[in-house]
């Protein structure tokens, strides 16, 4: 990001207004979005700790998508289109361990976990397994490309996004202090929150830290407005930091250990960056956090959370009381995503005035998701 073009993005914030009302309320718009933003980018749909162990399976539907999240027999975490090659069927209804091959429960066509098809019972009649226009090595399961970072799986649905490392360096060159293991805390440490509003309304809520004096008092009370700080970086990621992170101990005193060797802006800082279009992310001395969005229709998203140790063992009193003071943390902003969207049916609201001092990270992600747009509306033309 050059100075130049967060200048440009500054100016241009002064006389701004947000996305019109069509991005929120308007199925025809969000189908549109679906396709420019969410498929042609890298999304999230989950976390790899959701498939811990080889062979374990989960289904996940993405926008309409069916997708399989897999953990082969040799560790890889893979993504598959969740359909049979042969009479598009589901294979995998429910998160379950894959004992052998992957089996399509119609006709029985098997897929290794890798997703080579190896078994076509009876596809040349009874008792033949084989037929020449059968070529199983051209029937595998369709793979979606994926990438893990952070613990998060991403997936470019429609392959045309550059690669990950190349269309997320800076994010990862930003906090590369945390390229380290990182342990999902269990059970305890996820939890789901459906809210009734449009997907982009809780991107543009985490992005900003104006909002904390009023909806997060007991925040604020130690992590004050000022204590704040803006993190743009057009074209890619939004979000806020704090200076006065206070790490936090269970009732009987014990604490988190450490991430090793980080420098000493982390002992007091912790950064939350939306990395768009639809993973939320935080970064503290001691442990960090995941949100996976799912937009579950234009007025419907279904938040992911899941929080990530130094350590595979943890305290437990501490890794306790660490969920409970995220989950009210984030249960306070429901009433404001949702009043928000309600509030995107006033026919005269005009996208609202933005403060140019305060909401950089959230016009950040405006101008992100309509240049998004607009590259999608000139695709057929440029092909013409």
């Amino acid at each position: 990001m050059s100075s130049t073009d967060l200048s440009a993005v500054r100016q241009d914030l002064a006389k701004a207004h947000g996305l019109p009302n069509a991005h929120y309320v308007d199925q025809g718009v969000f189908d549109e979005e679906k396709q420019a933003v969410l498929f042609a980018n890298w999304s999230s749909i989950g976390v790899a700790a959701q498939v811990p162990e080889p062979g374990d399976a989960r289904p996940l539907t993405f926008l309409g998508v069916p997708l399989l999240l897999l953990r082969d027999t040799s560790g890889v975490v893979r993504v598959f289109q969740n359909t049979c090659r042969h009479r598009g069927m589901i294979l995998v209804d429910e998160p379950r361990k894959i004992e052998g091959a992957i089996r399509c429960p119609y006709h029985s066509w098997c897929y290794s976990t890798a997703g080579k098809l190896v078994s076509t019972p009876h596809v040349g009649g009874p008792g033949q397994n084989t037929h020449p226009e059968i070529d199983r090595t051209t029937l595998g399961l369709i793979e979606i490309r994926s990438h893990i970072w952070m613990d998060v799986v991403f997936v470019n649905i429609d392959g045309t996004a550059p690669a990950f490392e190349d269309a997320h360096a800076d994010v990862m060159a930003r906090w590369a202090e945390f390229d380290k293991p990182i342990y999902h805390g269990g059970p305890d440490s996820q939890f789901n929150l459906s809210v009734a509003t449009n997907w982009k309304l809780a991107v543009e809520n985490y992005c900003e830290s104006y909002h904390l004096p009023w909806v997060h008092p007991g925040l604020n009370s130690y992590s004050r407005l000022e204590d704040h700080y803006n993190i743009e970086a057009p074209g890619h990621y939004a979000g806020q930091g704090t200076l006065v992170y206070r790490q936090m101990a269970g009732e009987d005193g014990a604490a988190f250990d450490d991430f090793a060797d980080l420098s000493d802006k982390w002992d007091t800082a912790a950064e939350y960056i939306a990395l768009f279009p639809n993973t939320l992310l935080g970064v503290h001395r001691d442990h960090t956090f995941a949100i996976v969005l799912t937009p579950e229709g234009l007025d419907k998203t279904v938040e992911q959370i899941h929080l990530y140790y130094t350590t595979p063992e943890t305290p437990d009193a501490a890794r306790t009381k660490n969920t409970q003071l995220w989950k009210e943390v984030f249960k306070e902003d429901v009433f404001v995503v949702e009043g928000m969207q309600r509030g995107r049916h006033g026919p005269a609201f005009d996208g609202g005035k933005f403060s140019p001092a305060m909401d950089g990270p959230t016009h950040v992600f405006h101008d992100w998701v309509a240049s998004q747009v607009e590259r999608h509306r000139a695709a057929p033309h440029a092909a013409e």
